[in-house]
């Protein structure tokens, strides 16, 4: 959390000037008084932890020299002008060059510390966001390096460590949400084809044809509606990664056409009879049970085999709990600096709960709880929409749908439920918008 701000007072009238620092002491702030610019613009420095007042008319540097130099200094720091009936003019000019507001004389204590106020609410947020970027950029290469300082991922760091320059394609088994993206992506960042493209595909929900063409493309007129030639991700991929993720959803024809892929290396795009040699590195990901799947026959053992010489086993969030509170606390990090929001505190008995959840959404689902502490959407601290019970663990989409329904709901009551100002500030189109007001109903 930031340190308590100051408020420079800077006021040639010595009774202006000690009503203004009276007021701001009364409010629990301190507060410094000058009666001319040049002694307080010394302390400023680019992060000052607190905010100016000023007049605009001044001996020496005047109200408007302050504004400029501020903004010079410290382009976030509020500046407060205080001005003359017929001043006006001059203090627009300065509302124009970065000052924060301004206050026209008499005025009174009340008057004076809503501005104040609002101005430090403004100033602590924008000091506690840098204060985030800072620790993020600390943080850099982080995600590379998986978080965490426990036994199994200290394992997984070691190994990418050691593969991750070489070419062999890599199996990744985990469960949903446990970070085999965040690996693979580390696989390509550590290897001399990190110059190159990283390529994902999902394979899962993509049906057997339209996933062939996704992955291996086509020509023009190999199907009804195939109008131009399409490159496949495989060729996109060339002298670069080819992240694969949910392997064992794919489809026997594919299978096949991946087996012949790792063996030879070529790709032949549907409607051409023309091999296509392509150098690329695959790493793919499944579930934990595709052994399993290969005995009961729904997997090609010739394509497991061939990517089962290098295999990390990714564990679950709940066979690594000593990470929660690191991983958190990147996440609360993140999400703070994301949502441009403060950092929240953690109770130690949340801690506690967090720590002894079981986790059905891994990683991924401590990501979203931090989100929500973040956006301040939870409910009782962290339970409800933020932990559900364990005796009824919710599935991914439903924590996922919790999440977006509590977000819109959150970005509504904000802009007063203009749906123009929400699309804008969820980054959505208003259809969409509109379609997810629907679904959850919140418009009733």
């Amino acid at each position: 959390m930031t340190a308590p701000l100051s408020v420079l007072v800077i006021e040639d009238d010595p009774h202006l000037r000690l009503g203004c620092i009276q007021a701001v002491q009364l409010a629990g702030m301190q507060a410094l008084e000058f009666d001319n610019a040049e002694d307080a613009i010394r302390l400023i420095k680019p992060g000052f932890a607190g905010l100016i007042v000023t007049d605009l008319k001044l001996p020496g540097m005047d109200g408007l020299s302050v504004v400029k130099r501020c903004a010079e200094l410290d382009s976030d720091l509020p500046v407060i002008v205080i001005s003359g009936h017929g001043d006006i003019a001059v203090a627009v000019e300065a509302m124009r060059c970065g000052a924060y507001d301004f206050i026209t004389k008499p005025f009174g204590s009340e008057r004076l510390m809503d501005v104040v106020q609002r101005a430090a609410e403004k100033r602590n947020l924008t000091l506690e966001v840098s204060d985030l970027r800072q620790k993020l950029a600390q943080l850099e290469g982080v995600e590379d390096k998986l978080i965490g300082d426990s036994a199994q991922i200290r394992k997984v760091r070691s190994l990418i460590a050691d593969i991750a320059d070489s070419s062999v394609d890599v199996l990744l088994l985990g469960e949903t949400g446990v970070g085999k993206e965040l690996v693979a992506r580390a696989l390509h960042r550590h290897s001399r084809r990190k110059s190159a493209a990283f390529v994902s595909l999902n394979c899962s929900g993509i049906s057997e044809d339209m996933l062939d063409s996704e992955l291996f493309g086509h020509e023009a007129g190999a199907f009804a509606g195939a109008r131009t030639r399409r490159v496949g991700k495989v060729e996109h991929a060339a002298r670069g990664t080819l992240f694969l993720d949910e392997l064992d959803s794919v489809q026997p024809k594919v299978q096949i056409k991946l087996f012949r892929l790792l063996q030879d290396r070529e790709v032949e795009r549907l409607g051409s009879n023309r091999k296509i040699a392509v150098d690329c590195r695959v790493v793919a990901a499944a579930s934990p049970d595709l052994s399993e799947r290969v005995q009961r026959g729904t997997f090609r053992t010739d394509l497991y085999y061939r990517l089962n010489a290098i295999t990390i086993e990714l564990p679950p969030l709940r066979e690594r709990r000593e990470d929660i509170p690191i991983l958190l606390e990147h996440f609360l990090l993140a999400a703070a600096e994301r949502f441009r929001k403060p950092h929240p505190s953690v109770t130690a008995e949340q801690m506690n709960r967090l720590m002894a959840y079981s986790w059905p959404g891994n990683v991924r689902q401590l990501q979203t709880v931090a989100d929500c502490l973040v956006l301040g959407i939870a409910k009782d601290g962290l339970t409800g929409t933020t932990i559900p019970q364990q005796g009824a663990p919710q599935s991914l989409a439903e924590w996922v749908g919790d999440f977006e329904r509590n977000l819109i709901a959150t970005e509504l009551r904000r802009h007063d439920g203009s749906l123009a100002r929400t699309a804008d500030a969820l980054k959505v189109p208003k259809t969409t918008l509109h379609d997810k007001i629907r679904k959850y109903r919140l418009s009733e």
